[in-house]
């Protein structure tokens, strides 16, 4: 073995434990439970994923699969096409995956991200068998240092039966004090989190583990899949201006300084995007606790615009990635690295007082948002982190462009066909064509506003008509029940939500 491999195990009776990929997934049974790291294509496990589907081929087994998010280096694919997952939680973004839950072929738990390190450590879910997680190093005493996530790796490591560990040489060393390892301690015995500024440090720089539990250590050498966020358009630079006009006004009302407060922003390209907004913005000394820190995230340090970041995860594209890895010493002092359980926990999102945006799938004319099911029906990815952060943010903003299919969908509808956050949760909807503060309004208040700044003009006239048959029928929250899906079912139908094509018998 390289020496530059055990300068990365500190303890030297654990360089005796480095095995193959092979050998550590041959460890694995049928009917086994895994809680693998990773966090949105960053800091995943590789090397025994891949060997243990290889392993497959040859003998079939099936095995539950727990993780942070979702997983890069096509792992939730292949894993998928092997059909070796019978259930998986809480959070994937793969085609074949999403293919294969829709198609219910494997199950699929769609949860809050901060909701599975409490189930871990309750006894909730299944025991897991084998924490395999990716490292930078392990240190002397025993601590095991991430990579470029945390996720739900600590928890996974406290409660495993074993652990693997992937030591990856290809993540640069300098990530090691990058993290902040806090646990939170059992329900009913655990004080306050001592959190109350974003860049305070309360936990420790990596994740203790009883060593006897480590099985075995893999050495592998793969970066991290690079994201596949998209550039801004000219709908979400649109999106952008209307966040930045609405900030304005909240600033000039006096609710928010002009450092306005901690902003977390959800994953993909919209929320990307609605961030490089704030780059020519007159905002500045901004902070940030989020999970996802993306590419606009470094952009928005670099420039001087952000002070600190916290977050779960890395998520770069792949020039960024080049570019912030080689010059990582830049940023520290400037991020950190937590839990997601810590990144996403409402205690913190209350007291900190967060300004939350994400992303939208379809909103109704109340305010109701779907962020997981196309039609009701068919899982996309998940709810994520985003009802974390909808229920105890400051100010809850979802974004989403109005529509979709070249305009045969309507992303602002009569009524969403899968609620994920109720209008009591939502308080800023946001398209490219303006935003509706739905705050302290009534029902009926909220629908005119929706319509008339957030529906594309396009579909404007049929959710008026919409609204006009629903205020004669009355009620609190006026509806036209049978007719409140039909733009879902004409869609399925016709190919198009637009009216024209087709009238409800």
């Amino acid at each position: 073995m390289e020496p530059f491999v055990f300068e990365r195990i500190g303890h030297q009776a654990l360089r005796e434990r480095i095995v193959t990929a092979e050998t550590a997934a041959s460890w694995i049974e049928d009917g086994m439970t895994l809680g693998l790291s990773g966090f949105t294509r960053a800091g995943d496990a590789k090397a025994v994923p891949t060997a243990l589907i290889e392993r497959a081929k040859r003998q079939p087994l099936k095995v539950d699969v727990y993780t942070g998010a979702s997983l890069g280096s096509d792992i939730d694919k292949m894993m998928a096409e092997a059909g070796i997952v019978r259930k998986r939680l809480p959070f994937q973004a793969d085609a074949a995956m999403r293919r294969k839950i829709n198609e219910r072929e494997l199950l699929f738990v769609d949860q809050h991200l901060s909701h599975t390190a409490e189930l871990v450590r309750s006894g909730v879910l299944k025991p897991i068998d084998y924490a395999i997680v990716e490292a930078v190093s392990i240190t002397e005493d025993g601590m095991i240092i991430p990579t470029t996530s945390v996720g739900n790796s600590s928890i996974f490591v406290e409660k495993a039966r074993r652990v693997i560990v992937e030591l990856n040489v290809a993540q640069p060393k300098a990530l090691y004090g990058f993290h902040d390892i806090y646990e939170v301690g059992k329900q009913g015995e655990r004080a306050p989190i001592p959190l109350t500024k974003v860049d305070d440090r309360i936990g420790t720089i990596g994740i203790p583990v009883d060593l006897e539990k480590i099985a075995g250590i893999v050495v592998t050498n793969q970066t991290d899949s690079p994201s596949t966020i998209v550039p801004p358009d000219a709908e979400t630079a649109a999106i952008a201006r209307h966040l930045i006009e609405f900030l304005r006004r909240e600033v000039a009302a006096g609710r928010l300084s002009e450092r306005l407060a901690p902003i977390q922003a959800g994953i993909g390209s919209v929320a990307n995007a609605v961030l490089y907004g704030l780059l020519d913005s007159e905002f500045c000394d901004l902070e940030v606790y989020s999970e996802v820190l993306q590419d606009a995230m470094f952009d928005l340090l670099d420039a001087g615009k952000v002070r600190f970041a916290s977050g779960c995860s890395i998520t770069l594209s792949e020039n960024k990635m080049k570019q912030v890895y080689h010059n990582l010493e830049a940023y520290r002092g400037k991020l950190v690295l937590r839990p997601q359980e810590i990144s996403n926990h409402p205690e913190l999102i209350r007291r900190l007082g967060l300004i939350s945006i994400n992303t939208a799938l379809e909103a109704d004319i109340y305010g109701n948002v779907n962020s997981t099911h196309v039609r009701g029906t068919q899982m996309m990815n998940g709810i994520g982190g985003s009802g974390d952060f909808a229920r105890h943010a400051r100010l809850t903003i979802f974004v989403t462009k109005s529509s979709a299919k070249h305009g045969a969908i309507s992303s602002i509808v009569p009524f969403v066909s899968h609620v994920d956050h109720t209008e009591h949760d939502v308080d800023v909807i946001i398209t490219e064509h303006g935003y509706a503060d739905l705050r302290g309004l009534a029902p009926v208040e909220r629908a005119p506003l929706i319509i008339e700044h957030c529906a594309h003009p396009d579909y404007r006239p049929q959710l008026r008509d919409y609204f006009a048959e629903a205020l004669k029928r009355g009620g609190h929250t006026p509806h036209v029940l049978e007719q409140a899906l039909s733009w879902h079912i004409r869609y399925e139908q016709f190919g198009t939500m637009r009216e024209e094509t087709y009238q409800l018998q």
